[in-house]
């Protein structure tokens, strides 16, 4: 019943765009905070964006401030990020989830959140 699941990743060159989807149905009704996180090679997962639904605040990692923009169409239960100036290390399988527990966007760390999509795999390279 309840879902979410990413979409729009692939290959890019530095310096492109990319928009991720993410459809969250069954959850967006009781959820406070969708996030968006990445896990690249060697490094632990990491929180990149997060918005809370009833009133659209963001949250962005210091690395993508300026870049990326996050936002909510609420009719359709799907949350957005938008991703430019693309760097290499922007690589990362991207992931979505939602949050029933926290209440903040700034709590945009893995342990309050609660359902988890697949991933997309975004990939920057020349």
């Amino acid at each position: 019943q309840v879902q979410l699941v990413e979409s729009g990743g692939g290959l890019v060159q530095p310096g492109g765009s990319l928009r991720l989807s993410c459809v969250a149905s069954g959850f967006t009704s009781d959820a406070y905070i969708i996030g968006w996180f990445r896990q690249a090679t060697g490094r632990e997962r990491e929180g990149v964006s997060c918005i809370k639904i009833r009133d659209g605040s963001t949250y962005y990692t210091d690395s993508v401030k300026g870049r990326f923009t996050a936002s909510r169409d609420s009719a359709k239960d799907t949350v957005y990020i938008q991703m430019a100036s693309l760097k290499p290390e922007d690589t990362a399988v991207y992931h979505c989830a939602g949050s029933r527990r926290a209440y903040r966007a700034s709590m945009c760390s893995p342990g309050w959140f609660d359902v988890w999509g697949q991933g997309t795999q975004v990939t920057v390279s020349s």
